[in-house]
């Protein structure tokens, strides 16, 4: 009897533990960074009528909400912790599930809902576990700010991060014509970076861009694929197997084939050809002759009229596209045939190998008329300089602040505008080895930038330089800083010309080396001494000698001990 009414008296306070505690229920709501997390809680308005309730982050306690976050009178909210909670349902029918607006990570945890109904103990208790989830970044929406010959700058927003700080953009591109499989990518890690600019892209060819962002979680979707057509540049090549054919006294005909594919930069437009009367007397050219043809098939011929008899000549041919000229080809002089002469006389070709500085080949008839002199044309590219009519700006300082894989980034500053306010910059690269007159590349930056980062499509060294330019005049060139890209992953070697000169290491210096050769011999020779004095006291212990001399490159030994206790 006693054993069962202690297992009833059990049974009654569990009861009486839950009737004064209340009831009490639970669930889990799970959602991700940046969305709205809806946690249920409702009771019946209609017979109860308009109730107070309450929120607050953590259990239940006996009277009222812990860490409360809001609060109602059963009419309207009465207070909140802030603006992101909300009741959005309809209190007149005893909804007060409560609405966290663009849930973050540290919104997780238990939270408890209490209706406060009227008597002892009666409130109506629920508790809800949120758990926020972070989630990859939010895709970029991206856009082309610039496209040049050989660079194009694009730019994105910043975007939700999904609830982790972004770490790195990753940038793809590829060629319009091929798969994404065969792109070079580029993983940027600065979070900051709001645009970027790559270079040694191939005039005249189109590509596809896209971005993502990266954050602990994981990558974003990719952004839009932008299509972005490089501009037209000069023809990098010269026109290729030119001959030149005396067809009469007063007429060669000129023949030649456009530049190879990948060297024109663009759709070709025509040709310049440049012809001249030598002078082989004097030993000197007279004036050049101008003729333009337009670019219409895949061997091109012309026929110079209206020249001397008997006179040498000398050709050349530029390609041109609608950005400028290309280098020229030539030929070795041709002469015009006598005005007694029937027919051909003379040919003079260009060497098939195609070279910026054009080599000829000379390919004549046996004819007294025919000299080998063989001329060539410079492409003189000029110097970027204005008029100036002002005080210039002062040259920028630019400084190196990373290499990164096949990226860089720079800044720069400026100790004077000049006359007038900057209205912007321009950076300069070549490669390490080509002249600057050679070749220019640029990229244009707004009045307002300071730094910038560049993508490599083909890592090597180059040398980089800036010019500051206002409404009044162009400044001199910057400090140059010649920079080494390489593949992610590699060493990359940076080498600031400049900065202050390279001093070596102490540590690598040779007297270290030195240094530690001795103390590695030291220690071995002492090693030996004191195995060699514990062996010898061993030895002394067994009351034996043991004479070790060296004589006629022999080691000999006296005395009675066995060798094998050595």
């Amino acid at each position: 009897m006693i054993i069962l009414a202690s297992k009833h008296l059990a049974v009654y306070c569990n009861l009486l533990f839950c009737f004064l505690a209340g009831f009490v229920s639970a669930e889990t709501v799970t959602v991700t960074v940046g969305t709205d997390a809806i946690l249920k809680c409702s009771y019946d308005a209609n017979y109860y009528g308009r109730l107070s309730a309450c929120w607050g982050k953590g259990t239940i306690p006996n009277s009222g909400c812990a860490n409360e976050v809001l609060k109602t009178d059963g009419t309207s909210v009465i207070s909140r912790l802030s603006e992101r909670y909300l009741l959005m349902g309809n209190l007149g029918q005893g909804d007060v599930s409560l609405t966290i607006r663009h849930a973050e990570e540290q919104d997780s945890g238990v939270y408890g809902c209490r209706v406060e109904i009227p008597g002892w103990f009666n409130d109506q208790k629920h508790h809800v576990t949120l758990k926020v989830n972070a989630v990859p970044p939010n895709p970029l929406r991206i856009e082309a700010r610039e496209v040049k010959e050989r660079t194009v700058t694009i730019r994105w927003s910043p975007v939700f991060d999904g609830g982790r700080p972004i770490t790195a953009y990753r940038v793809d591109i590829k060629n319009k014509q091929t798969p994404w499989e065969t792109k070079k990518t580029t993983e940027l890690h600065d979070p900051s970076l709001t645009h970027v600019t790559l270079v040694d892209l191939s005039p005249s060819k189109t590509y596809n861009l896209r971005v993502f962002a990266i954050n602990s979680v994981g990558m974003s979707e990719t952004s839009n694929v932008l299509t972005i057509t490089a501009k037209e540049a000069a023809p990098e090549g010269p026109p290729l197997d030119m001959q030149l054919v005396a067809l009469s006294s007063s007429s060669i005909k000129v023949t030649w084939k456009p530049p190879r594919a990948e060297l024109r930069n663009g759709v070709l437009r025509g040709y310049n050809i440049n012809y001249r009367e030598f002078d082989p007397v004097a030993k000197q050219f007279k004036r050049w002759q101008y003729l333009t043809v337009a670019a219409t098939r895949e061997q091109e011929t012309v026929t110079l009229v209206n020249l001397k008899p008997s006179t040498m000549y000398g050709v050349l041919i530029q390609a041109k596209t609608i950005a400028g000229v290309g280098p020229a080809s030539n030929a070795p002089l041709c002469s015009t045939l006598d005005e007694t002469t029937p027919s051909t006389s003379a040919t003079s070709t260009t060497s098939t190998t195609p070279s910026t500085s054009a080599t000829s080949t000379t390919s004549t008839t046996p004819s007294p008329s025919a000299i080998s002199i063989t001329f060539y044309a410079a492409t003189v590219w000029e110097q970027s300089t204005a008029s100036i009519s002002g005080v210039p700006p002062d040259p920028p300082v630019i400084e190196l602040k990373k290499v990164d894989g096949n990226s860089f980034s720079l800044f720069w500053d400026i100790s004077s505008e000049g006359d007038s306010p900057i209205t912007g910059y321009f950076l300069e690269y070549k490669a390490v080895n080509a002249s600057w007159d050679y070749t220019k590349n640029a990229v244009d930056f707004g009045a307002h930038e300071t730094e910038a980062t560049i993508i490599e499509m083909n890592p090597s060294t180059y040398n980089v330089r800036m010019f500051a330019k206002n409404s009044q005049a162009t400044s001199a060139a910057s400090n140059v800083l010649t920079i080494t890209t390489g593949e992610a992953g590699h060493q990359k070697d940076i080498l600031i010309t400049s900065m202050m000169p390279y001093t070596a290491s102490p540590l690598n210096s040779p007297s270290h080396h030195l240094i530690g050769i001795f103390v590695a011999v030291g220690l071995l020779v002492v090693t030996g001494a004191i195995l060699t004095t514990w062996q010898l006291r061993r030895l002394k212990q067994k009351k034996g000698t043991l004479s070790i001399w060296l004589g006629n490159g022999e080691v000999r030994y006296t005395d009675c001990e066995s060798l094998h206790e050595l």
